[in-house]
């Protein structure tokens, strides 16, 4: 079912449905070629308002280019056929009149009932709109009710949503009732504890796959104030969004900002004070939790808490983070959030022994694995089949830290000597060769990409932190085919959904017997979050788009609204602070800024030059320099020049 809520579908005095903040577009998109349309009355016993209410409906649907197939009214005539008429429609409108006039009627129809399996498009106009509440408020509106003490502003609504509103905000908006002020007398004391919205028409909520969106000018009416929260051709997402620990990486202060932007209540909790946060993050939250400890689940779970209590219902917890993962996946266990990875799911996506299982699942190759748990000799036999060198590196961690690459069995016994009490924490793997690369993607509810991307790491991460190296590595402008199936095949055998992620594979640089042809990809790991410090920027350069907006939108929308524009190669070199090197960063600048690089394509260059956090330097090096090329063949010099030591 989609839902809409509107005051009015036409602006005051049009014969027809308005085309504002897209709304027309919006109903002709629900809808058949030929729909059945029903309208249900809101004076079920007033024939002559109800006959006047069908007949202006039925001009302002054909003046709209709206063909229905039939337009029927429902009221006391032919209540009796309730069922069946709502059975056969594709279109319920539920019209304007008296609210509680209404809802009694919608009560003896019993519709709630006759609407939980339907399957078109539901439209409240008016009173309408208030009764499709679980809750309805139905302040007063005729005189006498504003004075009566005995009059009923809370009634059950048709539970199709949470969301209250006050409609035809300029009509009623300085509206007197028994000499009181609807809004200041009435409708603001009322909302203490609670949540009206309030908008003209032309303005209209629209409620498709389980996610509420507001189109237009609107306000908010709570605890006794009022505030605009969207303008025209604006939209405000009814979302709730728990991010944790937005502050770091500081980039994820951009997905916070994007969520923003699609009008999402952002809710941040961390463990350092609000004034340390970055402007933009700041700008962005609605609200803010510091607890003195992030560890603590209990405390994280307090502040969860806390946000509901004051917000309402929790619809997303996440923090993008690897290190997070098994938090985040708790959290949204013990608050029934359905919006991504719960605890009965997490060890396939954190053990990497358990990944095997869903790579097979996929028939996605993979390197011969073993745990360590299983001893010495064991392991020993198992590198006799693979031969050496071989890899050991934790179950469940996260990059190349406390990954060990053993080339003898003198070796391999040494580490388990070296590792007498955890190394059942460890798998070990055969060593492949290959070129490591990575498909980035964001995917949808629905299990579709939206964004796809590959990034390509010529220096195992491994090695880079292992010898200290400097790290260096490029986005590709394109996704070849082959790896765009492969990386499409994990998604769906892992069964992820509604996510960013950062899948690896190694690209075979010979054949090797069971694992594939030389250019062949061969899984390597699964990472539920974005890849680790600026890369997403890299694929904004390369892509010449916003990832960080794309991600929001999936949240807020679960669709892609960000374009991409002219694709590039995306590079990246960086530089330890422990090291000299031949060329000064002045120098680099002056033979790599932008619009020096090149005359002929001002966008080619130098497009970002930052420092790394220390917290990620390890495997990033410290001073960065992201370059975009028109050719791949331009990348390697730029590499070259940045890292040549003195």
């Amino acid at each position: 079912m989609t839902l809409i809520l509107t005051g009015s579908p036409t602006r005051y005095g049009e014969d027809r449905f308005t085309g504002d903040n897209g709304f027309l577009a919006t109903v002709k998109a629900e809808l058949p070629p030929k729909p059945r349309i029903l309208m249900i009355s809101a004076a079920p016993d007033d024939r002559a308002f109800t006959d006047s209410v069908l007949e202006g409906m039925t001009l302002c649907v054909r003046n709209s280019g709206i063909k229905p197939s039939s337009i029927t009214m429902l009221d006391r005539r032919n209540c009796a056929r309730a069922a069946g008429l709502v059975r056969k429609a594709d279109w319920i409108v539920l019209c304007g009149g008296h609210v509680p006039t209404q809802n009694k009627f919608l009560h003896e129809i019993n519709l709630k009932a006759l609407l939980k399996d339907f399957d078109g498009l539901v439209m409240g106009c008016s009173a309408g709109s208030m009764n499709c509440a679980d809750m309805v408020y139905s302040h007063p509106e005729m005189p006498g009710e504003a004075s009566d003490p005995s009059y009923g502003r809370w009634l059950r609504g048709l539970g199709l949503t949470d969301i209250q509103i006050i409609p035809h905000y300029y009509q009623v908006c300085d509206y007197m009732l028994d000499g009181r002020r609807l809004f200041e007398d009435v409708i603001f004391p009322d909302s203490w504890h609670h949540r009206f919205y309030t908008f003209p028409d032309g303005g209209y909520i629209i409620n498709k796959n389980g996610r509420s969106v507001l189109h237009g000018t609107a306000w908010e009416i709570s605890d006794g104030s009022m505030k605009q929260i969207c303008s025209e051709n604006q939209v405000y997402t009814f979302m709730n969004v728990v991010f944790v620990s937005p502050h770091f990486p500081q980039t994820y202060s951009h997905f916070c900002a994007g969520l923003r932007r699609n009008g999402v209540n952002v809710l941040g909790i961390a463990d350092t004070p609000y004034g340390n946060l970055n402007d933009e993050l700041r700008s962005s939250l609605k609200d803010y939790y510091q607890v003195r400890n992030l560890e603590d689940y209990d405390e994280v779970y307090r502040a969860v808490a806390w946000f509901a209590h004051k917000y309402g219902r929790i619809d997303w917890i996440e923090s993008n983070n690897e290190y997070w993962l098994e938090q985040d996946a708790r959290l949204r266990t013990d608050f029934n959030v359905n919006s991504g990875i719960k605890t009965d799911h997490i060890e396939a996506i954190k053990e990497k022994s358990e990944m095997k299982k869903y790579y097979a699942i996929g028939k996605v190759p993979t390197a011969r694995q073993i745990k360590a748990a299983e001893g010495l000799e064991a392991v020993r036999a198992f590198s006799r089949k693979t031969g050496f060198p071989i890899i050991a590196k934790p179950d469940n961690g996260v990059g190349a830290s406390g990954t060990y690459k053993l080339n003898s069995e003198e070796e391999l016994k040494d580490w388990f000597a070296a590792h007498p009490d955890n190394y059942g924490a460890f798998v070990v793997e055969e060593f492949v060769t290959g070129l490591l690369t990575s498909y980035d993607a964001v995917y949808d509810s629905h299990g579709e990409p939206l964004f796809e991307s590959m990034g390509v790491y010529p220096t195992p991460i491994m090695n880079i932190v292992h010898d200290n190296l400097d790290s260096c590595y490029w986005v590709e402008k394109d996704v070849p085919a082959a790896l765009a199936r492969v990386g499409r095949r994990t998604v769906k055998a892992f069964g992820i959904k509604s996510r960013f992620v950062h899948l690896e594979f190694f690209k075979l640089d010979r054949d090797r017997e069971g694992l594939g042809k030389k250019g062949d990809f061969v899984g390597l790991e699964v990472n539920m979050r974005p890849a680790g410090g600026y890369t997403p920027d890299l694929m904004n350069f390369a892509h010449s788009t916003d990832v960080y907006q794309i991600w929001a939108d999936m949240v807020a929308f679960d669709e892609r609204r960000k374009e991409a524009g002219e694709q590039y190669f995306c590079a990246y070199a960086s530089r330890r602070d422990c090291y000299s090197y031949v060329h000064t960063h002045g120098e680099v600048l002056a033979r790599y800024g932008t619009g020096v690089y090149s005359t002929a394509d001002p966008a080619l260059g130098i497009c970002m030059c930052q420092r790394m956090p220390d917290a990620l330097s390890d495997a990033l090096g410290n001073q960065v320099y992201v370059a975009r090329f028109a050719s791949r063949k331009e990348i390697q010099p730029f590499f070259d020049f940045v890292c040549e030591r003195a």
